[in-house]
């Protein structure tokens, strides 16, 4: 059994692997991994400690509690956050001085789903290295049970959503405020709900919450980062300067200027990294997005003199790469934002106050500051497969082949498998919308054929 895919463990809840007792292995695993590897630093540390944040899904409860049976049989102390983004996880990780961070969330999936994620002591998530050998502990299923007396404590942590709010505004430029800003945001009924809108309020805005009641099942439904039509509307409404949504891990982050036009990661990386280069704060002379991003982005940057380096899908190995290149920007086209100066994962809030300081700086509205640059036709389309296929079968890389040769130097393919659900993933770009079509189709069509063999 595969247990670890792009981003964690995750699954529909109640089938393998999100079921009680292989989620029960999984953090007795993660102990083990612990005392196998992350040894005691100071005399006053007597056990190991685990923080455990969630978003807002009903099966939190139970993921939580099996959690943190394991670790506390295991001789673990554990933290309990309650609902918290998944950078705040990270980050108190790293505060609270813990060995281990847990995140229990599923991101932007329906609230049927549900994951882990885990974070080292630094906040960074762990290693596809370190995965493997919590996997195969897991796997194994034979642990060193604590005795009695050795058992570890759970309790919660009351303070956790001011810490994480405290270290949200401090982010923002000292001395400036948001006074006289209308701004809606959308928490995606997820596990911003409360902190996103304290924090733009505390700053100064006049602020229009929505996806704020999460009732443990409406997490991300017709809500937050992936689907964005609600925040537009509100933000027309209500006569909004900008509209941010956030996703049910408040990890991504996309936004609406006063007209309701979209801007996506890539609008706010270069928005960011315009912002960054221009006071000098812009590291590794570029910044770090995916295969995904568009090139128009990379365009616009050459014309800076600035690098675009393209790394793998997923924030994990965007990260990878800023290290590599010494970049403190990196993201997704998703709405991953990673500001390094700052933190060590996506943070939906974090970067949207960096667009927010901008728009105060300049006093400029959203729609003035946000179309950094003309972004090309993009086309993506998803296959949903019934079986598991291949492709590096000879049929199916005739047909990418032929399309890279079509495309030329003028646009750019990526064929991939998703990471969390059964399909694969085909994106084309360039300058001309039909021949992207058409190669996209063709690309489609065999692998449907295959499948269906």
């Amino acid at each position: 059994m595969k247990l670890f895919g792009t981003d964690g463990v995750r699954g529909a809840v109640n089938s393998e692997p999100m079921t009680a007792d292989i989620i029960l292995k999984i953090s007795m695993a993660a102990a083990q991994y612990l005392k196998n590897n992350v040894p005691l630093t100071t005399s006053s540390q007597h056990k190991h400690m685990v923080v455990i944040g969630k978003d807002t899904r009903l099966s939190g409860y139970m993921i939580e509690s099996a959690l943190t049976a394991g670790f506390v049989s295991m001789g673990i102390d554990v933290m309990l956050l309650g609902p918290l983004p998944t950078p705040a996880v990270a980050m108190l990780t790293r505060t609270l001085r813990a060995h281990l961070g847990v995140m229990i969330s599923a991101s932007h999936n329906p609230f049927q789903d549900n994951g882990i994620k885990f974070f080292d002591a630094q906040g960074f998530k762990l290693s596809n290295q370190n995965e493997q050998q919590i996997e195969e502990l897991t796997l194994k299923n034979h642990f060193q049970l604590a005795s009695a007396e050795e058992f570890g404590k759970a309790r919660r942590v009351d303070d956790a959503l001011g810490r994480y709010n405290e270290f949200i505004k401090s982010s923002f430029p000292k001395g400036m405020r948001l006074d006289g800003l209308k701004i809606v945001v959308d928490c995606a009924n997820g596990a911003a709900y409360k902190v996103a809108p304290q924090v733009l309020w505390e700053l100064g805005a006049d602020v229009i919450a929505i996806g704020n009641t999460p009732d443990g099942i409406n997490i991300n439904e017709n809500c937050g980062a992936t689907n964005i039509s609600t925040l537009q509307s509100a933000v027309l409404e209500h006569k909004a300067h900008i509209g941010i949504a956030l996703d049910g891990d408040a990890d991504r982050l996309i936004a609406v200027d006063e007209n309701g036009h979209v801007l996506d990661g890539d609008q706010i990386m270069a928005l960011i990294a315009k912002l960054w280069y221009e006071q000098g704060l812009l590291k590794g002379n570029g910044i770090v997005a995916t295969h995904m991003s568009n090139l128009g982005l990379e365009r616009y940057l050459e014309s800076k003199g600035l690098q675009l380096y393209r790394s793998n899908i997923g924030d994990k190995h965007v990260l990878e790469m800023m290290q590599l290149k010494g970049c403190n920007v990196g993201g997704e086209q998703s709405g991953h934002i990673i500001l390094s100066d700052y933190t060590t994962t996506g943070d939906g809030l974090l970067a949207a106050l960096q667009m927010l300081a901008l728009m105060v700086a300049t006093n400029m509205p959203a729609s003035g500051i946000s179309h950094t640059f003309e972004p090309v036709p993009q086309v993506l389309k998803n296959v949903r497969t019934k079986h598991s296929v291949n492709l590096n079968d000879d049929r199916i890389r005739l047909v990418i082949d032929n399309a890279n040769d079509r495309l030329n130097k003028s646009g750019k393919l990526l064929v991939r498998q998703s990471g969390t659900e059964p399909l694969i993933r085909i994106m084309a770009q360039g300058d001309d919308a039909n021949l992207l079509n058409e190669v996209i189709n063709t690309i489609c069509g065999t692998i449907s054929d295959i499948d269906a063999a």
